[in-house]
């Protein structure tokens, strides 16, 4: 839920060769060969990576969407270029100790950990968020993996995100082979692929997974990015270690930040210490006018996290969360008014409603510890020898449904509680699960579940600022709740006066509040009275006859050209969140998080 700021942008690193409008969003997918592209994604200030390859310059024009795809897809070749940079010219500081055999290009060049690294390419098919009953036209894009064993690949996820087909080659190679993506970890950006070809394996040596490294160590990328179509290999040192902010997943996990050059191309692609091992994943860059080569890195204990997941349950489920907004306490006389001794603790301003810590801590309660490790005032805890990191990072150690024992000082009182940790439930989210959104169409009204990728796609401006700001900064209060908006009313006879509504809420029909799709969807069938009434922000209404809505129906999905008058996940029963009860005191926008909780070094979400 970050917020663009200036022209600073962090991106992932994938070459692309498609583009969807974008205005808004510094937030892009580069690209090799031809052309560059946006990718529509959430206003972060990262950028990923793939590197793509346009199918059709076809300009669409449908209702609510933005009608300048063209030029901003020219803006985005020129930036994109220029932001990613040169490799480092002064490689001196750069070389590898000869001990190891990296330092001579000779040497390099016949290392045997350059053919674990493969070359992807995906075909993808993205949903038409504000048309949701059909998909966007394909595109390609090209990445980088490399080999792990066990007849399986790491790439980051941003490069095989809504993929239909994905196939990878080896160095030296000129056969494609078929792969399967087994899963996708959307907030650590990381994907597992498989490959059933026996040749594609013939004398394949997989990279071994190396521990977390130094500042200052010597660091190699090696990938397949922008500008040819051999392997490439760039040089540089490990800067920061940090928990950093991921733009794929928009989600805050351990980082390392090199200043080794990475291009659009290179996501996916391992990097290496001066021993051959490899410490990470290359995934997005920092854009800015004001720095350069500042590249990021997953590193290998978010890639083991992810891994052992997958294994313990047969499928990525994702990091958990605490559940609670914090606030440092590093003012004496805030400490002394909450009766903590020491200068340690954090304050918790708020806990969000559907993580256990809403059964377990209140605001107001100070936390000063986390499994018996102590949290500092500024919210940062021990991390290996003369360092700290963010408090965030020793939830990312868990895994989902583990327990975690706070230390808490509650009205000057010292106890301990234990919290189960959970991944995050997101009001509006940033990814759709399935890969298609869900829609229902009532006599030409289109109803859709708002999304980070419907926002994107509609270009924020013809999105209302006050949805805007539930959308960011509202917090779900059961999980499975979710923002229905009109996205656009197809004109006929039955809506005549409602035309020109999109992009609004739905609050209510006939008088009952929704609490997702779904429920409307339910509330519309089981509903026997003369008229359906849509009750939407700020007391407007749409009023329909039920049995002529019903009637034109048919009609209207004809003259449209659309198949169904709803998404096939809304033809299954309906199942209440709640479990029957009914009750929703208020909307999920009427008391939303301030934008000073959001961004402000002192407020931190854990």
């Amino acid at each position: 839920m970050a917020i663009a700021v200036a022209n600073y942008c962090f991106s992932a690193v994938t070459s692309s060769v498609k583009f969807s409008c974008s205005t808004s969003s510094q937030r892009r997918l580069a690209t090799s060969h031809t052309s560059l592209a946006s990718a529509n994604h959430k206003n972060q200030n990262f950028k990923n990576s793939p590197s793509t390859s346009k199918s059709s310059t076809t300009d669409r024009k449908f209702p609510g969407r933005s009608k300048d795809g063209k030029g901003e897809t020219e803006r985005s070749q020129s930036t994109a270029f220029k932001s990613f940079g040169a490799q480092r010219k002064d490689k001196k500081e750069f070389q590898f100790d000869s001990k190891e055999q990296l330092s001579e290009s000779g040497n390099l060049q016949d290392a045997a950990f350059l053919n674990a690294v493969v070359k992807v390419y995906c075909t993808h098919t993205a949903p038409d968020y504000s048309l949701p009953w059909q998909k966007q036209r394909q595109y390609t894009s090209t990445g980088s993996a490399f080999m792990i064993g066990d007849g399986k690949l790491l790439t980051n996820a941003h490069c095989v995100e809504h993929y239909t087909q994905v196939k990878v080659k080896r160095r030296g190679d000129d056969t494609k082979y078929v792969a399967k993506v087994l899963a996708r970890g959307v907030d650590c950006d990381i994907a597992l692929l498989s490959v059933e070809s026996e040749e594609f394996w013939k004398d394949a040596e997989p990279l071994c997974l190396g521990h977390l490294p130094r500042l200052q160590d010597a660091v190699t990328v090696v990938g397949y990015p922008l500008g040819g179509d051999t392997i490439s290999v760039t040089k540089g040192v490990v800067s920061r270690i940090e928990v950093t902010s991921y733009a794929h997943g928009s989600s805050e996990l351990l980082g390392i930040q090199i200043d080794a050059a990475i291009n659009p191309g290179n996501s996916g692609g391992p990097a290496f210490n001066d021993k051959g091992e490899c410490i990470g994943v290359a995934f997005q860059v920092y854009r800015s006018e004001e720095v350069e080569n500042i590249g990021y890195v997953i590193p290998t204990t978010v890639v083991s996290h992810f891994l052992s997941d997958y294994e313990r349950n047969g499928k990525y489920t994702g990091f958990p969360c605490l559940g609670v907004l914090l606030q440092k306490l590093e003012n004496p006389a805030l400490r002394t008014c909450l009766k903590v001794p020491s200068n340690e603790g954090v304050l918790v301003r708020r806990v969000e409603p559907t993580s256990d810590a809403n059964n377990i801590l209140k605001e107001g309660d100070v936390i000063v510890s986390f499994d018996d490790v102590c949290v500092g005032s500024e919210g940062t805890v021990p991390f290996r020898s003369n360092e700290r990191i963010a408090f965030r990072y020793l939830i990312s150690q868990k895994f989902a449904g583990d327990v975690a024992e706070l230390g808490i000082i509650r009205a000057g009182t010292f106890m301990k509680v234990k919290v189960v940790l959970n991944p995050r439930v997101h009001l509006v989210p940033y990814h759709i699960d399935g890969g298609q959104p869900s829609y229902l169409i009532i006599a030409g009204l289109v109803f859709t579940p708002l999304s980070e990728p419907l926002i994107e796609e509609e270009c924020d401006d013809s999105i209302g600022l006050k949805l805007l700001a539930k959308a960011r900064y509202s917090l779900a209060r059961f999980e499975g709740e979710q923002m229905v908006i009109l996205s656009q009313v197809l004109a006929n006879e039955v809506s005549i006066g409602y035309e020109d509504m999109s992009n609004q809420q739905v609050l209510k029909f006939n008088g009952t509040r929704i609490k997702n799709i779904h429920h409307l969807a339910h509330l519309v069938d089981s509903c026997k009275d003369k008229y359906l009434v849509f009750e939407f922000e700020d007391n407007y209404l749409a009023v329909l006859e039920r049995e002529a809505a019903v009637a034109a129906s048919s009609c209207i999905l004809k003259d449209y050209g659309i198949p169904s008058e709803r998404s096939s996940d809304l033809l299954e029963p309906y199942v209440d969140p709640l479990g029957g009860n009914q009750a929703i005191n208020q909307d999920s926008g009427d008391s939303p998080v301030s934008d000073l909780e959001i961004g402000f070094d002192g407020l931190k979400w854990a």
